[in-house]
This record gives structure tokens, C-alpha cells and sequence, in this order.
């Protein structure tokens, strides 16, 4: 996966516990940087609503 330009969050601090994110024509590949061979991949309108639902706090951890 070498040959996508990975960017990284703006939330990251140093080191390799980072989210970074590339496109594939209308794909979004997502990835840890620490585990950089597992890729997520969305469409754009998927990862909008995610992150939608994230910054409104409506998405909480499921108790085991």
C-alpha cells in the first residue's frame, strides 16, 4: 500500500500511534500507522457520517 499519499491526522502527536487516511479513486483507505498492512476501506459519505456521529458524541463504547 506504499503507493498512496497517506496523510495523517491533525490530532496525531508523535510517533506511530496515528490515523492516516489516502484515496483510491472513490474509495477512502483508512489505517492505524503502527499496523500500516491492515487498511479500512469506505466511501466518503460513510466516513463523513462516522466522524459526523463521533464529533456529536453520539457514538459510545458497547459494555461487555
Amino acid at each position: 500500500m506504499s503507493e498512496f499519499k497517506w496523510q495523517k491526522s491533525s490530532f496525531s502527536t508523535e510517533g506511530n500511534e496515528c490515523v492516516e487516511l489516502s484515496r483510491s479513486g472513490e474509495t477512502v483507505l483508512v489505517r492505524e500507522s503502527d499496523t500500516p498492512s491492515l487498511v479500512l476501506t469506505t466511501a466518503p459519505g460513510k466516513l463523513r457520517g462516522l466522524l459526523i456521529g463521533v464529533k456529536a458524541g453520539g457514538l459510545t463504547p458497547r459494555k461487555k
